[in-house]
């Protein structure tokens, strides 16, 4: 099989291990395969790609989108190092408010699958780390861009700032509320 797939403490929140191929020549690896997720039950239709790179100490996030627009993410860094994190905002859920968090790197080479109804963010550990990730559900939609605040108390992220010094935020991660003002 060319992924082993871990549940995480919130369910659909998914950690994707894909296996590697290396030899002298370097590696290869399958990143998706739509008939080994949907075995997992992923069954999404991916809309778009997404790719970034951030230097160290950026966080970005906690971003998502309000319904009708929400998108679920299957993220992967191929550079550098993050600390990835989702955030159980469905109202409902036995977890809401509740967080995972974990190294993402491009030598782990994992993958973490973020259902709709979560928002996600993520630090930057490393010098320079790039970030791949699919969308899936809907493209991005300005009007329906929505976050909430990197450290929300209620929710109480354990961060690893201490490893980066400095937090850099973008001007629309600082103005971010709180979930319960959501």
């Amino acid at each position: 099989m060319p992924f082993e797939f871990k549940p995480t403490s919130l369910e659909g929140v998914i950690i994707i291990k894909p296996t590697v191929f290396a030899d002298s020549r370097g590696f290869f690896i399958e990143t998706y395969k739509k008939s080994e997720f949907e075995k997992y039950g992923i069954t999404v239709d991916f809309v778009q790609d997404n790719h970034s790179k951030s230097t160290k100490g950026v966080l970005r996030g906690l971003h998502f989108q309000k319904n009708p627009f929400a998108q679920g993410k299957l993220v992967r860094c191929i550079k550098g190092a993050i600390f990835d994190v989702a955030v159980d905002i469905r109202k409902q859920s036995p977890t809401f408010g509740k967080w995972f968090g974990m190294e993402l790197n491009e030598d782990n080479k994992l993958m973490l699958w973020i259902p709709p109804g979560f928002a996600h963010g993520f630090l930057t550990l490393s010098d320079e780390a790039e970030i791949i990730y699919k969308v899936s559900g809907a493209e991005y939609t300005p009007s329906h861009d929505s976050g909430i605040i990197w450290n929300d108390p209620a929710i109480g992220i354990d961060w690893p700032v201490d490893t980066v010094g400095d937090i850099i935020l973008s001007e629309k991660d600082k103005k971010l509320g709180t979930l319960q003002e959501l």
